[in-house]
């Protein structure tokens, strides 16, 4: 998981780059396009085609995930267009939050009192992020972002479910292929020429991303959903990293207070979902 913030983080700042040249579901569709090559290639070295085309599959559920993940795509680079990455980071840190709250009915995953507790405190950080004026809850961008991270909880918990009784190839195959064929089909009205300066930039996307999609996969196959996603809090620290480096934007009291106490309740909740190992003297 750690390893999926980074790239993930890569990525984003990527986007966000695209966000200003380009309208959301084309950089969604530019986002699964790029992707396509590197997912086709390992799919192939994997030997798993067959796999990818079963018909055993759970096609209803790839295809819930494949729209929300478009979904998920175009509202978060819709948001970045406004927001910097330390702030949108920020409001999307209440996903963890929700995948905990989901894996109750979904995964059939226990939800306790602590993570109800947890997730309260969070939304008292979201809002604290918003900044605590008017015009700062009616923002269309933060909206977009908070819309996109209940977005990526439902995928998420849905990947779970679905890695279950599938491999990890099947995921990652389906949804560079949904952000590839939603985009273009939502993006094709309003689709504007690739400048050529943007070339390096879509074939990083296509690299972080495709990376990053397969260690996040990994992550909640091989670990509790409500335990694996709370790490993904340390991406505030890329992201504030990479707002200075290529934005020389610096995130405001308001931001980084709001998200100490989203990352606080996160982490109180490894703290209490980490399994206790119990020493036995020989």
């Amino acid at each position: 998981m750690l390893l999926a913030v980074v790239l993930f983080s890569c990525m984003d700042a990527m986007l966000k780059v695209l966000s200003g040249a380009y309208p959301p579901f084309q950089v969604t569709a530019l986002r699964g396009l790029m992707a396509v090559p590197w997912v086709l290639g390992y799919v192939l070295w994997r030997r798993e085609l067959g796999v990818v085309f079963s018909r055993r599959l759970r096609w209803r559920l790839h295809l819930l995930r494949g729209v929300i993940g478009v979904l998920m795509m175009a509202l978060f680079t819709f948001g970045l267009r406004t927001l910097g990455l330390a702030e949108a980071y920020t409001l999307t840190f209440v996903a963890p939050l929700l995948i905990t709250v989901l894996a109750a009915p979904i995964l059939q995953e226990a939800a306790l009192p602590r993570h109800w507790i947890a997730l309260a405190v969070g939304l008292v950080g979201v809002v604290v992020a918003l900044r605590p004026d008017q015009d700062a809850f009616f923002s269309i961008g933060a909206v977009a972002i908070l819309a996109s991270a209940v977005c990526y909880a439902l995928s998420s918990v849905l990947g779970r479910l679905i890695s279950r009784s599938e491999p990890s190839v099947t995921l990652v195959f389906w949804t560079t292929f949904s952000l590839t064929l939603g985009g273009s089909l939502l993006g094709a009205a309003d689709w504007v020429d690739i400048q050529p300066a943007h070339w390096p930039v879509l074939l990083g996307l296509g690299v972080t991303g495709t990376l990053a999609q397969l260690c996040i996969t990994e992550a909640f196959r091989h670990g509790q959903a409500s335990a694996v996603a709370p790490f993904e809090y340390s991406a505030l620290v890329w992201a504030v990293a990479l707002d200075w480096l290529i934005w020389r934007a610096v995130p405001d009291a308001y931001t980084l207070t709001g998200g100490a106490i989203i990352i606080a309740s996160g982490l109180y909740l490894i703290r209490r979902e980490t399994p206790r190992v119990v020493v036995v003297p020989p």
